[in-house]
């Protein structure tokens, strides 16, 4: 599948493996591909996000993102969830990061790695390239690019399509954006 990607789309999973890398994540994992885009500039999906009000938000997807990787991958909504339960996630975070340090639930271990010295690709993020696929393919387009990719994050649940969302970047705002149909503006 991977002849298929454009060359942004490659530079976006070459820069999830680093992003993956840098916060020493045992897996490259769907957020990792999300950073990545987020660091590209002068592709299709750098110009989606843009045109949706990327500059203004960009740190707080990031930011945002990290405060998932700390409560351990749970998407807000899934937080807000167990907090009806009786479950508080911020007292069981703070609890743990008291025990063994801040990140301790972020899941890099720095004592673990692949055998092959390379970071496997996680369930979610092996996921997001099967969509992006689906979605070239959907679209006829004979190529995978970096904006596939970004639509593929936002059709699946999770904290990438989330923290999206909550800055206006749904799929349907990207697909006005990428393939016509009016202005889209963020929420």
């Amino acid at each position: 599948m991977f002849e298929r990607f454009t060359k942004d789309a490659r530079a976006v999973v070459t820069g999830a493996v680093e992003q993956a890398e840098r916060g020493r994540a045992q897996a490259v994992e769907a957020e990792h591909l999300l950073l990545a885009l987020l660091d590209r500039d002068g592709s299709r999906a750098s110009f989606a996000l843009a045109a949706l009000g990327g500059g203004q938000w960009l740190e707080s997807v990031r930011t945002a993102l990290g405060e998932a990787r700390r409560r351990g991958g749970l998407s807000q909504a899934e937080a807000e969830a167990l907090a009806g339960l009786g479950i508080d996630v911020a007292e069981i975070v703070a609890r743990v990061e008291e025990v063994h340090g801040v990140g301790a639930m972020a899941g890099g271990r720095k004592d673990k790695g692949s055998w092959w010295g390379h970071r496997p690709f996680g369930r979610d993020a092996k996921d997001v390239l099967v969509r992006a696929l689906r979605v070239a393919t959907s679209r006829r387009d004979r190529h995978i690019g970096d904006e596939h990719i970004l639509l593929a994050l936002t059709s699946r649940p999770g904290v990438p399509a989330e923290v999206l969302a909550d800055h206006g970047v749904t799929y349907e705002a990207l697909m006005r954006v990428l393939y016509g149909g009016g202005e889209a503006k963020a929420g």
